[in-house]
């Protein structure tokens, strides 16, 4: 439409496409309810109240709400491409998506970063991204890629570029390194948000991350952490995914004067969460039932992102918003009914409509290369004391703790009998042939082992297990697939998920990728793991710039340190 038309729509001249009537409309601006109908013409609102229209729709008395906005996700962790990922999640009622392409970056570097644009053209959805700021995250793990100030400069001027991605380099950021400081200027040079990564940051070290431009976190774990960002100025996005659960924690945070600094956030959420859960629909039925206004849980999932990123289109039931609408009978548990993209039907009753077009993805590279070396697990006993991850249940935070060694042969091996495994990090970008290897509690793990090349933040072969030979199966069976997850015991292959695309995504849909991971899940509860979602828990111990201890393919990551530390504790 023109604007010339979009304006004699708007004032009744010309019949607007469709009309809503009697609707309950959620306005998020004023967060009341208001009885009247709502006008759309070529995908936008263009007036709320008595039209002209070709086709009116009677919503029969139930409320409609702006289109949920998740503030901060990565795809990758879905393990579907973008065409699936948003077929899985728009039945619950997610319009928009602030996608950050840190993992595929990661893996693939600005290539990454093309195939997801690329992929996100033409889905029945609003799909904007944040330029990944940490390839690498740290210089202590080896990543496919690094993209400094320069490689990003490109794509800044894009209009799907809605922000600097979570900034994790902290120490960065407060040691003022050249290149860090570069990124943040870019993006305050396209006038666009920074966003942060700042887990347990505090005082003086906060205020220095705050003064440098970063104006938001996700990783809050308590609500004193929060509170404190709150009041010194940051946006909070509050996230629920897989591995990590903070909205139980932070909802005293939510209040009348707070909430419009607040957003909901999936940031990593498994295919079985995805459709069981739901998405961001989920995130304000939880919010709601822990007794927060609904109005100020819809405002968290939809003006208020919007406004952070500068989304003017969208967020809002109002002149010039983009009709992205969801429907739902019950204002105190809103289960989704009905969907809307730009004023077109496009879910109903959680399913997607099968007419609506399913865009091809793009294509993608091969992404595994090992090298030629033997792959050794053993480690040679040098002191009777082992440094050990230890895990945190629903938490990506670990702790770590000092323990006496189990040696046979004169090689350290895990002792299930503690819970305490052996845990290894396998370069797969440059063929280096660099394993980091260690010990972590907590899977619970009686026999075999798990391994995967989702592995955050930098995509290695991950592996933990009771014994080398298990290990070993798992890992070459990942690497055989060209990427994805694998289960062993005995040396022999239990259950696998193919992920070709980078090693992190299937082109098949989510509920495939589902019935597949709810294979290994199976076997993995088989081997005695106690963890709800191990293999979550497993990508997120490679990840150093979260506390505590962490690994990579170059060692132990003392992340409070800042170091890589040895193994043996003396």
């Amino acid at each position: 439409m023109t604007l010339d038309e979009i304006i004699k729509s708007a004032m009744g001249e010309k019949e607007a496409d469709i009309l809503l009537t009697n609707v309950r409309i959620i306005d998020v601006f004023s967060g009341k309810i208001v009885d009247g109908d709502i006008a759309i013409a070529g995908g936008y609102i263009v007036g709320i109240g008595s039209y002209p229209a070709k086709k009116v729709m009677d919503m029969e008395n139930r409320f409609v709400s702006p289109g949920f906005i998740d503030a901060h996700v990565h795809i990758e962790s879905s393990m579907t491409c973008i065409t699936e990922f948003a077929r899985a999640i728009i039945p619950s009622g997610t319009t928009t998506v602030v996608a950050d392409p840190h993992e595929i970056a990661n893996v693939l570097g600005a290539d990454g970063i093309n195939y997801m644009m690329k992929s996100s053209r033409q889905q029945p959805m609003n799909i904007y991204f944040t330029l990944s700021s940490c390839v690498p995250a740290t210089d202590m793990e080896t990543s496919g890629a690094r993209l400094g100030a320069d490689d990003l400069s490109p794509f800044m001027g894009d209009d799907r570029i809605v922000a600097l991605a979570e900034m994790m380099n902290y120490p960065g950021v407060i040691h003022r390194d050249p290149e860090v400081l570069k990124k943040i200027e870019l993006a305050k040079a396209h006038g666009k948000p920074v966003d942060g990564h700042a887990p347990g940051l505090t005082g003086k070290d906060l205020y220095a991350y705050i003064a440098a431009g970063i104006s938001s976190d996700h990783e809050c774990t308590t609500a004193r952490e929060a509170k404190e960002k709150l009041d010194a100025g940051m946006h909070i996005m509050i996230r629920e995914g897989t591995a990590a659960k903070n909205l139980s924690s932070l909802i005293p945070i939510i209040n009348e004067r707070s909430s419009r600094r607040i957003m909901w956030c999936t940031d990593d959420r498994h295919p079985h969460d995805i459709l069981e859960e739901g998405h961001i629909d989920s995130m304000v039925r939880k919010a709601i039932h822990a007794g927060i206004d609904p109005l100020i849980a819809i405002q968290m999932a939809t003006i208020n992102p919007a406004n952070y990123f500068g989304i003017s289109d969208a967020g809002a039931i109002s002149p010039g918003r983009r009709a992205d609408l969801v429907v739902f009978s019950d204002l105190h548990n809103p289960c989704i009914e009905e969907v809307y993209y730009g004023g077109v039907l496009v879910a109903q009753k959680g399913k997607m409509l099968p007419e609506i077009k399913k865009p091809n993805p793009a294509a993608f590279q091969p992404s595994m290369n090992v090298g030629n070396k033997e792959i050794d697990f053993s480690i040679p006993a040098q002191a009777k004391r082992l440094r050990v991850i230890d895990i945190i249940p629903n938490q990506v935070i670990t702790n770590q703790s000092i323990v006496e060694a189990v040696v046979s042969g004169n090689k350290v091996v895990s002792d299930v009998f503690r819970d305490i495994l052996k845990i290894a990090v396998v370069e797969r970008h440059t063929g280096s042939g660099n394993i980091g290897k260690g010990f972590v509690r907590g899977f619970g793990l009686k026999s075999g082992a798990l391994s995967s090349s989702v592995a955050h933040d930098s995509h290695n072969i991950i592996v933990v297990g009771t014994n080398d030979e298990d290990m070993k199966a798992a890992v070459e069976a990942v690497i055989k697939m060209g990427g994805g997850l694998a289960a062993s015991c005995d040396s022999k292959i239990c259950a696998t998920l193919p992920l070709p695309v980078a090693g992190l995504m299937s082109q098949e849909p989510v509920y495939a990728v589902r019935e597949k991971l709810d294979k290994l899940l199976e076997v993995a509860r088989d081997f005695g793991t106690t963890l709800n979602d191990p293999f979550m828990t497993l990508s997120f111990l490679a990840l150093p710039v979260i506390p505590e201890l962490k690994i990579t393919d170059k060692g132990l990551v003392d992340v409070k340190q800042f170091c890589i530390v040895p193994l043996f504790a003396d």
